[in-house]
């Protein structure tokens, strides 16, 4: 079953590109002068323990360890986070293995036909850490977007909390 499953999801995300192919080009608003980013600020063990505080207590199989633990050793472990997330951020590469997902079939509708792998949807669980580079990494965007008033005014997301619920293309 999981290579139908496979096949599904390869060949829907295949048609949604098909679909887009011609969409007309993006448009981008000036950058005001004196305003812009170079580079990413060096993160600091406040910045990812309060990350991981803030961590949802959920974790993917792709995780070495449950989030609750790494939430209790935080204190411990967020100096070797701090210099691997440092690390990635200024040399511009974001580690393979965060890209890895495990992908859950999960039913769109309870109801639908659980033999027609097309009732389902999937679910992608990324590991604990990419998430964790990936929030850091928005605060830091939002944090310029916004002050050099670069978001589009009726921009859905762009509340304080909010902005942590947009996902970055890898």
């Amino acid at each position: 079953m999981s290579n139908y499953f496979d096949l599904l999801f390869a060949d829907k995300v295949a048609r949604v590109r098909a679909t887009t192919s011609d969409a007309p080009p993006p448009t981008f608003s000036r950058v005001r002068p004196g305003t812009s980013f170079c580079s990413f600020s060096p993160l600091t063990t406040d910045d990812v323990m309060d990350a991981i505080r803030r961590l949802p207590d959920k974790q993917s199989a792709a995780d070495p360890i449950p989030t609750s633990v790494l939430k209790q050793i935080a204190d411990v472990i967020a100096p070797f986070i701090v210099e691997m997330f440092n690390c990635s951020l200024s040399e511009g590469h974001f580690p393979a293995v965060f890209k890895e997902a495990f992908i859950t079939p999960v039913m769109k509708k309870p109801g639908l036909d659980a033999a027609d792998t097309s009732s389902y949807r999937p679910i992608s669980n990324l590991p604990v850490l990419s998430k964790l580079l990936e929030r850091l990494v928005v605060r830091q965007l939002m944090g310029y977007l916004s002050s050099a008033d670069l978001l589009p005014s009726l921009q859905s997301g762009c509340g304080s909390r909010s902005a942590y619920s947009i996902r970055l293309q890898y």
